[in-house]
């Protein structure tokens, strides 16, 4: 019986497990590793800064789930892979023997590319349902004492959306409090424009959110490189279309958000601190080809932000392409068919549909958009905007922890773009599976 071992319990690691159980029925042993024994909700996390959410409102025991499904799982989390030996070493001292490997890790958090980033240093995090908890309590605390805010995303960061959620979010408390005036907010962000998103842009984004944050008095500075972070201050380069520089600021900040860079997890590295070469980029994402597979150990296979995707575009100040919820979800489905064919001893042929659905709320609005596939040219290249968006992420929030509840591998992210925006069934290539 094929032993198959999936690193990571996120939104494209329990699906994976779900589909791989459902697809492969009692055929297989399945394990689950994840550092933690809960699933937590990410794109809820802005709320959760603000507030309007505790961790427990988005946060899911696995343990119970995973045996209701047939499926084992450790929380000790993944200290070493060595894919030459179809090993894995664990946190607590055990290890794994495998067939098959997929890996959902998600990214580690790149703080220290940025002296005073994150929770360590001066500024509060929403990338992870602890460091919402906290930025919550130091969120309070401000609106006691307020003053100059800060917020955005870093060099090299890929994941722009929530940035622009937690800012907006901000602003709506801010007004309920009836506090806003004595919070001037600079938005500080190294996308070429307001709205590119890592993605060019979707639709008409640039102009959308642009005229958004005018309306909620939000400065921006755009083509910005984060020098430092202090206590009382934001140091920042702004530079030119050629990447010379502009001007400098010092921006004074009593609370500040960025959104750091990402990188790989530490147990794909070797006793020399290197990156397994042939299973990552420089950068420790998996490298990966149409079909989720690694091009050199072939039995293993990565899904979601992990995976090592190229830039949309080369931009002044370095920007990486966003993995969204949709784009994971294909990701899965096309990785359990692929394994399910080699273990009957056929050749993968399936591919993941490359493209980005995401809904961006703003607490009393919000932004949506569909960008098929999302590196342009597109089929679809829709934005829209309004408070239907705040009432659909709801929804998509509540649906998304019951399904992972009940154990469902029910494609969500394709059921709502199909029903809630109107888009045609969003085919891949004949001859390849759609989700």
């Amino acid at each position: 019986m094929p032993k198959i071992v999936v690193i990571g319990a996120g939104i494209g690691g329990i699906p994976m497990a779900f589909e791989l159980r459902e697809m492969l029925g009692r055929s297989a042993d399945i394990t689950v590793v994840s550092d933690t024994d809960y699933f937590h909700f990410v794109p809820s996390n802005p709320w959760v800064a603000v507030g309007w959410r505790r961790p427990k409102d988005i946060k899911i025991a696995l343990p119970d789930i995973f045996a209701k499904k047939r499926i084992a799982f450790s929380s000790a989390g993944a200290k070493r892979v060595v894919p030459d030996e179809n090993k894995i070493y664990l946190g607590d001292g055990t290890s794994l023997d495998y067939d098959y490997l997929v890996i959902a890790t998600g990214p580690k958090l790149a703080f220290d590319e940025v002296e005073g980033l994150g929770p360590q240093g001066h500024t509060q995090s929403i990338c992870h349902v602890d460091h919402a908890d906290g930025a919550s309590k130091q969120w309070e605390a401000f609106c006691d004492d307020p003053g100059p805010m800060v917020v955005g995303a870093v060099q090299g960061a890929s994941c722009f959306g929530p940035a622009y959620e937690y800012a907006l979010c901000a602003v709506t408390d801010l007004r309920k409090r009836k506090i806003r005036h004595k919070v001037p907010m600079t938005f500080v962000t190294s996308e070429p424009y307001i709205g590119h998103l890592g993605l060019g842009g979707v639709g008409d984004t640039k102009g959308m959110l642009e005229s958004i944050m005018r309306d909620r008095d939000i400065k921006w500075i755009t083509n910005c490189k984060i020098d430092r972070i202090n206590a009382d201050s934001v140091e920042a380069t702004e530079v030119n279309e050629d990447g010379s520089v502009k001007r400098t600021h010092k921006l004074p900040s009593k609370f500040s958000m960025f959104l750091p860079a990402f990188r790989g997890v530490d147990c794909f590295r070797t006793d020399d601190g290197k990156w397994i070469e042939g299973l990552t980029n420089p950068r420790g994402f998996i490298l990966i080809d149409k079909h989720q597979r690694n091009p050199k150990y072939r039995n293993v296979f990565a899904v979601g932000v992990c995976t090592a995707i190229p830039p949309v575009e080369q931009t002044p100040v370095p920007t990486g392409t966003p993995k969204t919820g949709y784009l994971i979800e294909t990701m899965v489905t096309c990785t359990a068919h692929n394994i399910a064919d080699l273990i009957a001893n056929r050749e993968p042929t399936h591919e993941g549909t490359w493209n980005a659905v995401c809904l961006a709320d703003f607490g009393d609005s919000g932004v949506a958009f569909v960008a098929l596939p999302q590196i342009p040219p597109r089929n679809v290249n829709w934005s829209s905007q309004g408070y239907w968006v705040h009432l659909a992420k709801i929804a998509f929030e509540k649906y998304f922890l019951r399904k992972i509840r009940t154990g469902s591998s029910e494609p969500g992210y394709e059921r709502f773009v199909m029903k809630k925006l109107g888009c045609e069934r969003l085919k891949q290539p004949a001859g390849k599976h759609a989700s």
